[in-house]
């Protein structure tokens, strides 16, 4: 596995097979969210969206503890009022180009996820979680609100009534709470809980790049739609698959009963 830091390790970069785990590492501080952190995230991203050989990138959290319990109170509490909303634009912003990755982005929530931290499992596609971890959007406790997305993504995902539960009352859920509610896909134990990503991961790759690019296009911007408009972006993104070298290839291999070798093209 190949491992690179940067921006004075607050953010750990790992490559294995076809997948990228980044590890956001501010054990210390709970893995909370400061500039910095932020600015390390996003250079990685906006190098990501540009890799045909990575398939799947997988953000997790350094430590037992806490996958990120949200933004650092004590950064913020020496920003001055522009400051915090530059902030506020900077977390919006990367969780925002997190969603709009063209390949797979699974959270491996290792711990406590507050605040930001749920918001960034909520900008992944998937979430899995250790049976230790608990989430909350719990910014009303601070008299201000999610502001990474999160009243947005929130009710999309496990629906406006329940949602408006947990942002009103800013309480935190458990794994199990979370499973029931569809907040994550899976709860394993924490001993598992990169291997199973891993597993996930390894699945991704095996499938078309393409297809996996124009499924993820659909579904985000098809769920923002009614259904006939859906159905015209899935039809559309449909015919971009036909004329490549990988649904052939698809066929082929189906045909000569092998495992297909997908190029991406």
């Amino acid at each position: 596995m190949e491992t690179t830091m940067n921006n004075e390790n607050l953010l750990l970069v790992e490559e294995k097979n076809q997948a990228m785990l980044l590890t956001l590492n501010r054990p210390q501080v709970m893995n909370c969210l400061n500039f910095d952190l932020l600015y390390a995230l996003q250079n990685q991203i906006d190098t990501i969206q540009y890799r045909t050989d990575i398939r799947c990138v997988i953000i997790t959290g350094f430590g037992e503890k806490s996958f990120c319990a949200g933004a650092d109170l004590k950064e913020r509490a020496t920003l001055p009022p522009d400051k915090v909303k530059e902030f506020i634009f900077t977390i919006r912003n990367l969780l925002t180009s997190i969603q709009n990755l063209p390949l797979p982005v699974i959270a491996a929530i290792n711990g406590i996820a507050l605040g930001g931290g749920t918001e960034v499992a909520l900008a992944s596609d998937i979430r899995i979680a250790a049976s230790t971890a608990s989430m909350g959007l719990t910014e009303t406790r601070l008299a201000i609100i999610p502001g990474g997305g999160g009243t947005q993504r929130l009710p999309r995902i496990i629906g406006v009534a329940k949602a408006k539960e947990l942002i009103f009352t800013g309480r935190r859920v458990d794994a199990d709470e979370a499973l029931e509610i569809g907040l994550v896909n899976q709860v394993v134990p924490r001993q598992n809980l990169l291997d199973t990503c891993m597993e996930m991961a390894d699945m991704i790759a095996q499938t078309g790049p393409i297809a996996v690019e124009m499924a993820k296009y659909a579904i985000d911007k098809g769920i923002e739609t009614d259904l006939a408009t859906g159905l015209a972006i899935e039809s559309n993104a449909y015919r971009v698959t036909i004329p490549t070298e990988d649904r052939i290839e698809g066929l082929t291999a189906f045909r000569e009963k092998r495992k297909p070798v997908y190029k991406g093209r």
